[in-house]
């Protein structure tokens, strides 16, 4: 059985956004202000979403978040998205934000959430997502 601290932390899923972290995203203490990080992982989730859907999605709902480590200006922030649970309509995804430093070292999972989502039409009906065959 594997000892925990040999265990590395890895991101999960597809690489999916990559965005820096800038000062127009700060709290009032000059850490990046967390709902900015939230609504960058519902846009991983989304662009992943509309690839499945083949077109239009919609947000149904957001999961909750653990922050793990404060996010730095000037961090580059990578959201990983994989499916957990795809049914005739929807999808759940996990998305996985993970910050690498200013100056490129220490790479460090910030926190992650599920995000469900609903493919519509452009009537904003929900509709069946394609199937591969």
């Amino acid at each position: 059985m594997p000892n925990m601290d040999d265990l590395i932390l890895e991101p999960q899923g597809e690489l999916t956004l990559q965005r820096p972290a800038l000062s127009d995203a700060t709290n009032m203490f000059g850490d990046v202000y967390g709902g900015w990080v939230t609504s960058q992982m519902v846009l991983a989730a989304e662009m992943r979403a509309a690839q499945i859907a083949r077109g239009r999605i919609a947000t149904v709902s957001v999961g909750t978040m653990q922050f793990m480590s404060p996010v730095l200006v000037g961090t580059v922030l990578s959201f990983y998205t994989r499916v957990v649970d795809q049914g005739h309509s929807s999808a759940r995804l996990l998305v996985e934000a993970w910050g690498r430093c200013p100056n490129g070292s220490d790479l460090r999972k910030v926190t992650e959430t599920e995000v469900v989502l609903v493919a519509i039409d452009q009537a904003g009906h929900i509709r069946r997502l394609p199937r591969d065959e």
